[in-house]
């Protein structure tokens, strides 16, 4: 079966900043074709649950407070990254416009809700070792890529 890396909030861990869980009802049929390996890239960089919001702009990833926390981002890109060499994946399923996982788009870093371009830090890790990035928005292609692979 095979193994896809999943943002944790998506599966319903409380792992978010504001200590709450995103779960998505359709993963239901996603927990039916593959084995989801949860990760949440901000806990793993060593950031607690709640934490003040971060948004990235750049290279940086500043909280609403105004702390660079960038380190940590990176470090728990790092550690997912490793998670997922570590189990082979070659697919992930990621909270779409977070800071470390969104794949598409993330939010500006203006904390006014203005969303642009780019990729979370975690998200442009796992990307660049040739993961496969989706979020919950895209969960019918991931379903096509996975059904692809005769799973």
């Amino acid at each position: 079966m095979e193994r896809v890396l999943v943002s944790a909030c998506l599966l319903g861990v409380s792992c978010r900043y504001d200590g709450k869980a995103q779960g998505v009802s359709r993963l239901q049929a996603l927990l039916e074709r593959c084995e989801p390996i949860p990760v949440c890239p901000e806990q793993l960089g060593g950031l607690s649950t709640p934490r003040v919001p971060s948004e990235r702009v750049d290279r940086r990833v500043c909280s609403r407070d105004g702390a660079d926390v960038t380190d940590a981002f990176h470090r728990g890109a790092e550690e997912a990254l490793r998670l997922a060499k570590l189990y082979g994946v070659r697919f992930a399923l990621m909270k779409a416009r977070s800071p470390s996982c969104g794949n598409r788009e993330i939010y500006d870093g203006s904390f006014t809700g203005r969303i642009v371009p780019g990729a979370g830090v975690a998200a442009e890790a796992l990307r660049g070792a040739g993961i496969e990035i989706f979020d919950e928005t895209q969960l019918d292609e991931l379903f096509e890529k996975l059904k692809g692979n005769d799973l």
